[in-house]
């Protein structure tokens, strides 16, 4: 009687220890890889068409981030010091928000500093809004005139060379921001037409809030990650890709003349993105004023145009996998390290490299720039204007050959780090150590 009692204790405590012991194998071995976002990567994918906004959501009003603060107190005083709600600042709020030279602004600027309503950006750059009303309701235009934040200059700035040249006259007096900026820069503006507050915040994401303001249930906000990977990314997607008007589906730029607009007209989150934006179309092989021929940005904010070319995109890694949306912690300047993509891309891991040391995946020293990550699959290609320096890093990650190089004029890892060495230098390093076979470069 005795033993048999002891029997069946002793089943459900091997059966404890053999699972404890499993789990402790999977961490500590390379599958823990594969497991870490086995949830989020299988989940059913539901086409591109598919509206998941929570039907309880739907009629929602926006209603601003102090709103969501009453509950969400920690999250909003994180996501406050963000960035994203840097992209509009009230100078009349706080005039320490400009941070262009107004000592040295040219003669020929068609604006003073007591004439600027909201400032737009300041880490890279900073343009400056005025008051231009425009069928008798609010609205404003940009200041020919830039602050390039990288070289502490001004440069003279034309609005319709970013928005449409054929499609704008040529001043940017008559160009209102209510179709250029306010669609990703002020919150709720994209799908009301209403400033409900400057910069991004909340409802930018999860949508408007009303309904769930009065009834705090998580089935009445959208929240992306709940959904197929690939569909989740449209929250982010929204503004962190360059498109043009959706419109240009059925009508040309001449029909769209004086109204068109750069941003997802209509589109609230968990809608279907692709019903609202048509992406900055990409030519293979062709050098234009956005893409190089290879599909790599020539600007800034193309991290969505080049991500969706990735194989991390296609398996359903998504943008909040390498950055928390609410602090932006992990960024060029504040970046995370190649520690963080060894997370989980260990070396003999499923997920590769398929060598079993980092020096024999790179032929670099340890801790040399040339056995960085970052630098070698995220180089430095683009710039934020056409006078600021090469900081902005690809999102193909994928390895650039110096061939492309040749081909397109775009940056490459070995050369952003070999300046004295030619292209045809480094090509010929990449074959003698046999890193070229099947691909086209």
């Amino acid at each position: 009687m005795v033993f048999y009692k002891i029997k069946k204790l002793l089943l459900p405590i091997i059966i404890i220890l053999i699972l404890i012991f499993g789990c402790v194998v999977i961490y500590f071995s390379p599958i823990n890889q594969l497991v870490k976002y086995l949830l989020q990567v299988t989940k059913e994918r539901v086409g591109s068409f598919t509206n998941l906004q929570p039907e309880a959501q739907k009629g929602a009003n926006f209603v601003g981030s102090s709103k969501c603060a009453e509950c969400h107190q920690e999250i909003y005083v994180i996501q406050s010091v963000s960035m994203h709600t840097k992209m509009i600042q009230d100078v009349k709020k706080d005039t320490s928000v400009i941070v262009g030279d107004f000592t040295t602004l040219p003669n020929d600027a068609d604006f003073e500093l007591e004439n600027i309503v909201y400032t737009i950006g300041s880490k890279f750059k900073q343009r400056y809004m005025l008051r231009k009303d425009r069928d008798g309701k609010e609205n404003y235009r940009i200041g020919n005139y830039q602050w390039n934040s990288e070289n502490s200059k001004w440069q003279s700035y034309s609005v319709f060379k970013d928005w449409y040249h054929d499609a704008w006259p040529e001043d940017n007096n008559q160009i209102p921001t209510s179709h250029t900026c306010d669609g990703c820069h002020f919150t709720g503006y994209m799908s009301t037409q209403t400033r409900v507050e400057p910069g991004i915040h909340c409802e930018n994401c999860h949508g408007p809030g009303s309904i769930h303001v009065e009834n705090d249930v998580k089935e009445n906000i959208y929240m992306a990650s709940r959904h197929d990977p690939i569909r989740s990314m449209e929250v982010c997607l929204q503004c962190h890709m360059r498109n043009v008007d959706k419109r240009l589906d059925s009508l040309t730029i001449k029909d769209l003349y004086g109204t068109v607009k750069d941003y997802a007209d209509g589109f609230e989150p968990g809608m279907s993105l692709t019903k609202y934006k048509k992406a900055m179309p990409f030519k293979p092989g062709v050098n234009d004023a956005k893409f190089y021929g290879n599909g790599i940005g020539v600007k800034n904010r193309m991290q969505g145009n080049e991500y969706i070319q990735s194989n991390m995109y296609k398996h359903g890694i998504t943008c909040m996998n390498c950055h928390d949306p609410h602090s932006l912690d992990n960024t060029a300047q504040n970046s995370r390290g190649d520690q963080f993509c060894m997370s989980c891309h260990k070396m003999g891991s499923p997920l590769g490299p398929h060598q079993s040391t980092l020096t024999a995946h790179t032929k670099h020293k340890l801790n040399s720039t040339g056995s960085s990550c970052i630098e070698c699959h995220m180089p430095k290609t683009g710039k934020h204007t056409g006078r600021s320096p090469i900081t902005v890093r690809t999102h193909v990650f994928r390895f650039i050959f110096p061939k492309e190089s040749m081909e397109y004029g775009v940056s490459n890892a070995c050369n952003n780090c070999h300046t004295d060495k030619t292209l045809e230098w480094s090509d010929k390093i990449l074959t003698e150590w046999g890193m070229t076979t099947w691909e086209r470069h």
